[in-house]
């Protein structure tokens, strides 16, 4: 039973690879200082497939080396976690629409928007709340990330649902 859900997450993630990365919703206008954090002040969404991620962490990465207390490798092995979750549900990424990250120390932030300006290259941020924590569950952890994604929403910048969207359209 093991090699037959292996089997199926392998054919999932497979599949997810050719999935278009199509618009998960409509991003609100950033403001300079928006921008410069890599964070949307809001995401519109209106139908679609919502997709509630649990808080992700890790100590190892996709290999299985140890990433304890390598703030880095863990933000990108978390956030690649995230993808193969959305993966599976049948989206990427770029659907994610908001996410809570939770890091050890404040003096990872700075780090990790620049970070995230990598993931989301084409500007639509997730909403978004970086918070920094005493502590995490298990040792070695730097930095934990809960996310929110939407796949198939009608919303996009084409075809908008918030009235500011729909403003610029006339």
């Amino acid at each position: 039973m093991k090699n037959f859900a292996s089997s199926i997450l392998a054919l999932l993630t497979l599949a997810g690879v050719y999935l278009p990365a199509a618009s998960a919703a409509e991003y609100m206008e950033k403001t300079p200082f928006q921008l410069s954090r890599a964070f949307s002040p809001g995401v519109i969404t209106e139908g679609g497939k919502t997709v509630w991620v649990a808080g992700q962490t890790a100590t190892r990465d996709n290999d299985g080396k140890d990433i304890s207390n390598n703030f880095e490798a863990q933000t990108k092995q978390v956030v690649s976690q995230i993808d193969q979750v959305m993966r599976r549900a049948g989206g990427s990424l770029a659907n994610i629409v908001t996410m809570t990250v939770f890091i050890k120390e404040s003096r990872y932030g700075d780090r990790f928007v620049e970070m995230r300006k990598d993931f989301f290259q084409n500007g639509n941020y997730p909403g978004s709340a970086l918070i920094t924590v005493t502590n995490f569950a298990r040792p070695g952890i730097e930095i934990e990330i809960q996310a929110v994604g939407v796949i198939g929403d009608r919303c996009s910048t084409e075809n908008p649902c918030s009235a500011e969207g729909m403003a610029k359209k006339k």
